[in-house]
């Protein structure tokens, strides 16, 4: 992985970024040194933002779907208006992942470039190529038990999840220390998350104190999380969230013929037989979609009171689903096929470039701060 990117004969400038506008400003906020019930009860005020570092990412485990860009990449293109952002490619976090290839890297960046995550605001990282956080991650491994490790809800729901059991790599486990790098060493004021990721920045920020309280040192800062309002997109087969190993997602890359497929095989009311019956709205994963996809919403309510009362048939609602998504996705595609590999490379190296001066400068701090001895 790492001479793939390295060894890239491949030229680029470094490009100067937009000044942030600070009256642009997202809603939710977790605050510092706080409890999951503090963080949560503060997630529903709205708070003044005076720091602006963002840090978000995705493993690449496989092209992006829909629920990436409910969950987070619509609001990625948002905030890269209104703060310094950094999205990361985590490949190191996948290497845990049988499904993991490196071509889904340049995957990856062509689902964010086309979606409208602009290389001119944000700046794109490689996490391999990250030179300090693997000695980073190594500091801070000293200053977690694996005890804590091991009481992590994420991990411990994840571990569930994949059927570790006593099979628990060691990699996988210190996951939480590796992140708590990434993020401090970025100096990220900002993470947007989900809920199930609170642990993770309250982990990270115990590390921040702790570090703070044995080196008497404030180089490093505790981060906030940025809880998304969006609730988590479900699966066509209506079971679970859409997600790659359930093979239950509509991807921005699938073509039309599989978009109507998807489409048309989407779990709704199995009460609802034939046309007059009466349907139910709840559960119903087209009219799920259809409230996340749908533009015309006062169109959409009608659409669902119809339904509610019979005469509004299920192929009809996956027409109209089909239609939108189409609509909604043949721009994105259309962008994707203009984008080639060497300006992926080329993007994403400038950016790993940049990126990796902003870890410097924390891994200086740190050595300093522990008293690690340097030639210089």
């Amino acid at each position: 992985m790492h001479n793939s990117f390295s060894e890239q004969n491949i030229g680029f400038s470094a490009k100067n970024k937009e000044k942030t506008d600070k009256n642009n400003q997202p809603e939710s906020f977790l605050g510092q040194n706080s409890s999951t019930q503090d963080l949560l009860d503060k997630s529903h005020t709205k708070q003044s933002i005076k720091k602006k570092r963002i840090l978000t990412g995705d493993r690449p485990s496989g092209k992006l779907h829909l629920g990436h860009y409910v969950g987070s990449l619509q609001n990625r293109v948002k905030m890269q208006n209104s703060h310094e952002q950094y999205v990361m490619i985590a490949d190191l976090q996948s290497l845990t992942d049988e499904s993991f290839k490196s071509e889904n890297i340049l995957e990856i960046m062509k689902d964010y470039i086309s979606v409208g995550i602009d290389p001119e605001k944000t700046t794109f990282l490689l996490q391999s190529q990250i030179n300090s956080l693997y000695e980073l991650t190594f500091y801070y491994m000293n200053l977690v038990t694996l005890g804590r490790l091991e009481r992590n809800p994420t991990i411990k729901e994840e571990i569930l999840q994949k059927g570790y059991k006593d099979s628990i790599k060691a990699g996988f486990l210190c996951y939480p220390v590796s992140q708590s790098a990434d993020i401090t060493g970025i100096q990220a004021d900002v993470v947007p998350a989900g809920k199930d990721q609170i642990p993770m920045i309250e982990q990270t920020n115990e590390i921040v104190r702790k570090f703070s309280q044995q080196y008497n040192s404030n180089c490093l800062r505790e981060a906030e999380i940025l809880l998304s309002d969006q609730p988590k997109l479900v699966g066509i087969d209506g079971k679970s969230k859409a997600s790659k190993s359930l093979n239950n997602a509509i991807y921005l890359s699938d073509n039309e013929k599989t978009l109507r497929e998807k489409v048309f095989s989407m779990y709704t009311d199995p009460d609802h037989i034939h046309v007059h019956q009466p349907g139910k709205i709840e559960g119903n994963v087209v009219f799920s979609y259809l409230d996340s996809f749908y533009e015309d919403k006062e169109h959409l309510s009608e659409l669902k009171e119809n339904y509610k009362k019979g005469g509004l048939g299920d192929i009809k609602i996956k027409q109209i689903l089909f239609e939108s998504l189409r609509a909604f996705l043949t721009p994105i595609q259309n962008i994707r096929l203009q984008l080639k590999d060497e300006d992926m490379i080329s993007i994403l190296k400038n950016g790993t470039y940049n990126a990796n001066i902003e870890y410097e400068k924390t891994i200086q701090e740190v050595r300093k701060s522990i008293g690690i001895y340097s030639f210089d």
